[in-house]
């Protein structure tokens, strides 16, 4: 065998055994992922208000019924315990929500229906703070303005995320512990975005799309 052919099937041999190991990699970290969505989801309940549409005038209004709706339903949920509890008090107050925004929908000259639902529905990846959530399905409290067709404002119901910073989604010390005290040590750290590690490739750099 030629000795100069040595270093060429080296490196394509390296190459293929370092692709297999970030493939591997990836595949197990996307397995894990799949199993912490679907136990952080067993332990929170999102908040999804939908706009009529993407226009400016409904994207507005769809903000106005949300200020709104958590000025409302703030103080009912904060010392919420348990998923059990938030639900049990969002479902006694969804006429009261409902009629809260209608009044802020005819107050601002549009007649949009309104639909409240407790359901549960697929999230993409949605980022609150530095919290990202994974994409997967959740139990969440639905607001549905006219078409629902627009883009929707999001936050969690529970635990009590919503009423931390609402003008800027920012979660503060209190909020953290919330969070840190209902999620698992794992959970807690897939959702963190300070403690996620990103593995990059300094030469290779076309596998870098592998682990993004």
């Amino acid at each position: 065998m030629n000795s100069k052919m040595l270093p060429g099937r080296f490196c394509i041999l390296f190459l293929s055994v370092l692709i297999g190991i970030t493939y591997t990699s990836i595949t197990a970290k996307s397995r894990d992922m799949s199993h912490l969505q679907k136990t952080i989801s067993k332990k929170i309940v999102r908040f999804h208000v939908i706009a009529n549409s993407d226009s400016d005038e409904d994207q507005a209004l769809k903000l106005k019924v949300k200020d709104a709706v958590v000025n409302y339903i703030s103080p009912l949920l904060k010392n919420s315990k348990s998923i059990a509890e938030s639900e049990k008090i969002l479902t006694e107050e969804s006429a009261h929500i409902e009629a809260i925004a209608r009044q802020i929908i005819s107050e601002n000259g549009y007649d949009y229906s309104v639909n409240t639902t407790l359901c549960n529905t697929y999230f993409p990846t949605k980022s609150y703070g530095n919290y990202s959530f994974p994409p997967g399905e959740y139990r969440a409290y639905e607001i549905k303005i006219g078409e629902a067709k627009g883009k929707n404002w999001w936050c969690v119901l529970y635990p009590p995320l919503c009423f931390v910073d609402i003008s800027h989604g920012v979660v503060d010390k209190e909020g953290e512990e919330m969070l840190s005290d209902t999620l698992s040590t794992d959970e807690y750290s897939a959702v963190c975005q300070d403690s996620n590690v990103s593995y990059r490739f300094k030469y290779l750099k076309f596998l870098n799309s592998l682990v993004d």
